[in-house]
């Protein structure tokens, strides 16, 4: 499967949506915390939230670190396959198709427990509709170029082993 190299700005392999990430990331980690004039925090256990917080930055930083290693050469910004890669099945990707993206949110879910932002939570729920949606792109493309695509994704789950 080849696109013609059409110039980034037409998002032809999906460039726009790297920079929507982005831009949401960027609202994860320096947005506002809360509106002013609200209460700061109303979790149930607020001094739980900060070890909380951190088990999950190491957790989702590990499977995100292990999604990029896993794919090695392979990897791109881009949701488009890169031209001579193959299909990864193995290691992390045996238990979620998008160990990066999961990696990614499990990480910023962290992250807000650690700032103990209610509207951070908030942008981490919109992230995670947006790389829904980025992945159902990458995954056409994927089905396009890997036969075999088919059957891993019946396997195997998007972003949560065993329920999503």
């Amino acid at each position: 499967m080849t696109v013609d190299r059409k110039p980034w700005w037409t998002g032809a392999r999906g460039e726009w949506l790297v920079v929507g990430q982005f831009l949401l990331i960027g609202l994860v980690v320096f947005g506002p915390r809360t509106l002013r004039g609200r209460p700061m925090w109303v979790f149930p256990w607020p001094h739980a939230s900060l070890p909380i917080g951190c088990v999950l930055i190491v957790a989702g930083g590990a499977l995100f670190l292990a999604g990029v290693a896993r794919l090695g050469r392979r990897l791109t910004p881009l949701p488009f396959p890169k031209e001579g890669g193959d299909l990864v099945r193995t290691g992390p990707y045996r238990v979620v198709r998008h160990p990066i993206y999961s990696g990614g949110l499990v990480l910023a879910v962290g992250w807000a427990l650690c700032v103990q932002g209610w509207l951070t939570l908030g942008y981490v729920a919109v992230l995670f509709v947006f790389m829904d949606v980025k992945s159902r792109r990458e995954e056409r493309w994927l089905a396009a170029k890997y036969p075999e695509y088919a059957s891993y994704r019946r396997r195997v789950r998007k972003f949560i082993p065993f329920i999503y």
